[in-house]
């Protein structure tokens, strides 16, 4: 549940509110809970949560996979689009400076889903005899590239993960070779105070890292400038 629940009280709609507690809890487990899981966890009859989750899957807010897991759904994209805008108009800056420091591609990149990131925002460098390119809006699976590496070593360990992720929470930042386009090198960190779920990177895109601690300090250094700008 989220860490400061909100007190129903009598000028409150109860069903509004168990429907947003739903959501809530969702953002904090990515991996999805069952019906009989979400019914304990907000304190309704399991037929009561069922008709919540029919009503916020009808509104694409949540859905269910091939094991009637739910997680929120794609519906929220639209909803936090304005957030979105909010959230490039404070980063561009820093990403800027980022792309001048290094010399290098910067991206904003957000967690789409539990198995996707997408591409939020590029700043290309103005100076670089050549530089990585590519398009906003691009959708890559999550545990392939630096950016997804990141978000996924800002949650808890889990049993199966890939050794990059294991070294990425030791280090604050994330390294990936070739995982997103042949040849191209991603460095991210993620946005500080951020759940997970919602993850938020800023990275580097280049073709060659010879100092990959520098390169990580430099993004973790302008994730955390975003961070304070975002509480």
């Amino acid at each position: 549940m989220s860490e400061n629940p909100v007190q129903l009280d009598s000028g409150m709609s109860k069903t509004l509110h168990n429907g947003l507690e739903i959501l809530e809890l969702l953002v904090t487990h990515p991996r999805g809970l069952t019906l009989t899981e979400i019914a304990e966890e907000i304190g309704v009859h399991r037929t009561v949560a069922h008709r919540l989750v029919r009503t916020l899957e009808a509104h694409r807010l949540c859905r269910r996979d091939r094991f009637k897991r739910i997680s929120l759904g794609n519906g929220l994209v639209r909803l936090a689009e304005p957030v979105e805008q909010d959230l490039r108009t404070l980063a561009r800056p820093i990403l800027e400076e980022l792309t001048e420091l290094t010399q290098a591609t910067a991206h904003l990149v957000v967690r789409e889903n539990e198995r996707q990131v997408r591409m939020l925002m590029i700043v290309e460098p103005r100076q670089a005899r050549m530089h990585v390119s590519f398009r906003p809006g691009q959708v890559d699976p999550i545990d392939r590239g630096s950016a997804g590496l990141a978000m996924l070593a800002a949650a808890p360990a889990a049993p199966d993960e890939r050794a990059e992720i294991t070294r990425a929470r030791g280090r604050g930042f994330a390294v990936s070779y070739g995982e997103i386009a042949p040849s191209v090198i991603g460095v991210s960190a993620t946005v500080p105070d951020r759940d997970p779920a919602g993850g938020v990177s800023i990275g580097l895109s280049l073709f060659e890292a010879p100092d990959e601690d520098r390169l990580g300090h430099a993004v973790v250094d302008a994730a955390r400038r975003l961070g304070q700008l975002l509480r």
